[in-house]
């Protein structure tokens, strides 16, 4: 009988480290294939921040709100300002919903706030490159 129960254990581990084998090798392929679909390096990084920080990707903040382009700002103000209003829960809205939408509105801004940010560094260069052959 104990034979049988230390063969039950034994398969048992092996069937135990064979699925959690398998579940860190999804594991890492899918964070390289995040990691790919963000630019990777800094951009990358920050891209990750920001889906940490807001819990929510830049494609689904894009999704609720209806958008397709960032740099139609007005767009984006004017779908959030409906979406947020449409679900307040003192019209018989959601408030989950109003969170979303307004999480999407927060992801979407720190998008646009970082590709701000790259751009200017790269307007500012060439300026200060003539500045010094002067």
């Amino acid at each position: 009988m104990a034979k049988y129960i230390a063969q039950i254990i034994v398969m048992g581990g092996q069937a135990i480290g064979r699925a959690f084998t398998k579940a860190l090798k999804q594991e890492i392929a899918a964070s390289q294939e995040a990691a790919k679909r963000a630019g990777g390096g800094r951009q990358g990084d920050k891209s990750a921040e920001s889906n940490l920080r807001t819990g929510m990707t830049l494609e689904e903040a894009k999704q609720i709100l209806n958008i397709d382009d960032l740099k139609n700002v007005d767009t984006i103000v004017k779908n959030y300002e409906h979406l947020f209003s449409v679900n307040d829960r003192s019209k018989g809205g959601s408030f989950y919903l109003q969170s979303k939408v307004f999480r999407a509105k927060e992801r979407l801004d720190h998008e646009i706030k970082s590709h701000q940010e790259q751009s200017k560094p790269a307007e500012e260069e060439p300026q200060s490159r003539t500045r010094q052959r002067r």
